[in-house]
Order: C-alpha cells, then structure tokens, then sequence
C-alpha cells in the first residue's frame, strides 16, 4: 500500500504554501503520524524548512526533470512505512512550463493521483472567494482539488467563508490559519532564508503546529490523504556502481546548500562515498578525496568569510587545475570565478579557477528550465547527449561558458553556456541527477579513475 498523501497548492505565489505546509508538517509531528515531505518543482530552499521539522531529507518531485515513471517511483521509495506524504506545490496550482500545464503541481497531483488541497490567502476576501475556490475547481474536469484551507483570515471570519465556499463550490474547508507576524518567513533574492539562518525557526514551528492543531481539521486531512490510491510504480533500472567507493567531497555550509537529496543518494548508489566540508571553516579537502562538488547557494552573501579562508581557496584551486573530477553549479561556478562581487558591488578573490568575474545584475537572468545538449565530450557526457536541468541567479560571469547549447523548453529561444572538460562541470544550470542516472554514474566513474591514478603515483 502507498502511504496516504496530499498536495498542498494555491492560486499564486505568495499566498502561504509554505507556512501551511510547515505548521502541518509540525503538527503532523507532534501527533506521531511520521510524516514525510516533497516540494514540487526545482525549489532547493522550502526543502530545507520541510527538512528542520520532519528530521530527514525533504524531496523534490519534478516532472520535468523526472517524467511521470521516476516520479511516481521516487515518491513511492521515499514515502514508505511514512503516516503521510505531504507535497507541497509550486507557484499557481495550474502554472506549469511558459503558459501550459506541463510540469505543474496540477500535473503532478494528477499523474501522482494525489488529492490536492486549495491555501487560499483570504485577506481582504469576502464572497468572491468562493468564486475563486469554485474556479480553480472547474477550470479543468478533472482538477483533483479536494479540499480548502484558508490562510490569514480572522477566527471570527472564518465560519463565514466556510460556509459560503462550500456551500458555493461542494469542496470541503479544512480549516484555517489567522495572521500570524510572529512566523514570517524572511526572504532574499532566490527566495526564502534558508532554514538554518533562521535563530529562531523553533519557536516558530512550535507556534504554528499550536495554531494548526488549534484551528486545523487535522483528523479530516488524514482521512482525505487516505483517500489516495496505490501508486503501483514502474521499477526504474539503474546503472552499475563503481568499485572502490571513491570519495566525493561536498560543499555543504551556510553558503553552498542547493542540492537535490535524491541526488546525492543516487551518487551512493553508484559506488561513490560522500564526505561533507565546508568552505567557509575547513582549510582543506576531506582526505582521500577524488571528486568535489561544489553545489549552488548564496556564496555572495559570504564572500569575505570564503575569502578569509584562503587556505581552502587555495586547496580548491589546486585540485581542480590538478584534474581533480568536479561539478560546479551556479553558486560553486561563481566561487571558482577570479572575483566575485557582493550585493554593493565590492569584488572579492574565490578561487580563481577561471580567470572570470562574477558581478549582480539586479534580476533573474536566463531564468527556468532548459534542455541541455553538450558540444563536446566531457565529465558528464559525450558531444550531442542532453539533459535537463534549470537556471536561476541573479549573479553573472564575464565568462560563463559554451560547451553546452541551453534549449528553453516551448520556446525558441535558446543560448550557449558551462564549461564541460573531462573533469570538470562549472557553469549557471542546476541538474538532477535522476534525470539520467548515468550523469551521476559517469561522475562517479571519474572519481574511481581519480582514485586509482593517486593510489599507482
């Protein structure tokens, strides 16, 4: 049997998925109910809050990324033995790749059989509300939405808009969240603050589950989430693993922190050993490495704590000009770079692997999912292989790279970028390593011929 679910979605950004999400999830906790989390889409930052409360890794389920077999198997391999699979969406319930559906929290919940329910933001809402619940219903036949929870609105309000939604739409009000300033979540520029930068993340959690045992039908959420059918996935059939159990150092700090769990749990699988470090406090590379990954994050908003540990900048550098196999996404290609600006401008040395600066721009630059077709053979692939994979910073490169086409998905706009050598990845996309579980394979091949090239010098 499939562990019972729901999908937590909304009709914009903006109206309170998260804080929804986090207040079940602790509630949901605190209950003993055992509950495991997913973010739909290529979100690196609300996983990382799911991740605080329930006390393993939050996952992401894309579709873009994954397809529909990889999906409904990953979700099934990551919810076993779990009381409840909570998912929450991604911007609007029906907002999905350009203007389509592909790849939205409706897809999802659709090709996961998933019953979805509405958060609506109800500040400011009297009637129309109804109306926007009964929309988002009916706007497709088969909408999935089963249930409402409204957010932000007043105790006394609150009887009100539950009877006039379902007594307008048929669809079952769930409760509902008041304003609660106490619990916002402060945000920057490529979305909330991470989980760890929060001091006071706790108390928040703790008020929010009072609240949402408080005024949360939480004994219906369970009995809608039971509701969900079997999954039944496909088996996915993976590559062999390496020998040796080659070690890959991984960047992990308050500076590098966008990786994808599933991610680094299919490079176990491929008969690699993953050693954490970090940047900001260690002076040099966990022994024994023989592949490095230096994934996304904020390293801007660290840039004179990375440049206070010149030791590690300068073991960093070292190994990778020394073939050391390395994938450098987005916030780990912007401390390869010569300098690297903060958010006033000031350039700061990294490690200087490209002879690059790396600046703001003051907006999203290439920003969403692309297919990406490799030029030339390199660490992850060979000339005229693609992937998938997506772009989203607000810092540039004066070089970000070429060996790479990026192909924007329902578009014909496209461009060239990333670096790709024999060992080495270094560019702006994110990947996932599911996506083609050979990238992975690969990398951790290149780590093992690493390996036994140290071990015969």
């Amino acid at each position: 049997m499939s562990a019972p679910r729901l999908l937590l979605c909304a009709p914009a950004s903006g109206g309170g998925k998260t804080t929804v999400t986090c207040a079940l999830l602790q509630a949901l906790m605190d209950r003993g109910v055992n509950p495991v989390a997913f973010k739909c889409g290529p979100d690196y930052i609300d996983p990382m809050f799911h991740s605080e409360i329930i006390g393993a890794k939050s996952r992401n389920l894309d579709l873009f990324f994954l397809g529909e077999d990889k999906t409904r198997y990953l979700l099934e391999q990551n919810s076993a033995r779990a009381g409840l699979a909570l998912i929450e969406g991604v911007m609007g319930y029906y907002d999905g790749i350009a203007l389509s559906h592909e790849a939205s929290a409706w897809q999802l919940a659709k090709v996961t059989g998933t019953p979805a329910v509405l958060v609506v933001d109800g500040r400011g809402s009297a009637c129309t509300i109804a109306a926007v619940v009964h929309g988002l219903a009916t706007f497709c036949p088969d909408s999935g939405i089963k249930g409402v929870i409204l957010n932000r609105v007043s105790p006394m309000l609150y009887p009100r808009l539950k009877e006039c939604i379902e007594k307008g739409t048929g669809i079952t009000v769930y409760g509902y969240l008041p304003n609660l300033p106490d619990c916002a979540l402060e945000s920057r520029h490529l979305g909330l603050v991470t989980a760890a930068e929060v001091a006071d993340l706790r108390e928040k959690l703790k008020k929010l589950a009072a609240q949402a045992e408080k005024s949360l039908d939480l004994d219906g959420l369970l009995a809608l989430a039971a509701s969900a059918p079997a999954l039944n996935p496909k088996p996915v059939e993976l590559p062999e693993p390496v020998e040796g159990q080659p070690v890959i150092a991984v960047a992990k700090d308050k500076a590098f922190c966008f990786y994808y769990a599933d991610g680094l749990e299919l490079l176990e699988q491929m008969g690699a050993k993953l050693v954490e470090f970090s940047p900001l406090e260690d002076e040099t590379l966990p022994a024994g490495t023989c592949g490095l990954y230096l994934g996304g994050g904020y390293p801007e908003e660290f840039a004179k704590e990375l440049v206070d540990n010149a030791r590690m900048r300068a073991s960093i550098r070292a190994a990778v000009v020394g073939g050391l196999p390395t994938i450098a996404e987005c916030g780990g290609f912007l401390y390869l770079q010569n300098t690297l600006a903060d958010r006033e401008g000031k350039p700061w040395p990294m490690a200087g692997v490209f002879q690059a600066e790396a600046h703001n721009t003051g907006r999203l630059g290439r920003f969403g999912y692309v297919t990406l077709t490799a030029q030339k053979d390199g660490l992850l692939c060979r000339a005229g292989e693609s992937f998938p994979a997506h772009e989203f910073h607000y810092w540039d490169s004066t070089i970000p790279g070429a060996d790479f086409r990026a192909q924007k998905p329902l578009s014909h706009r496209g461009w060239a970028c990333a670096w790709h050598t024999p060992t080495l990845y270094a560019g702006f996309p994110h990947f996932h390593f599911w996506a083609r579980p050979e990238l992975a394979r690969n990398f951790a091949a290149a780590a093992r011929r690493y390996q036994k090239q140290e071990a015969s010098l």
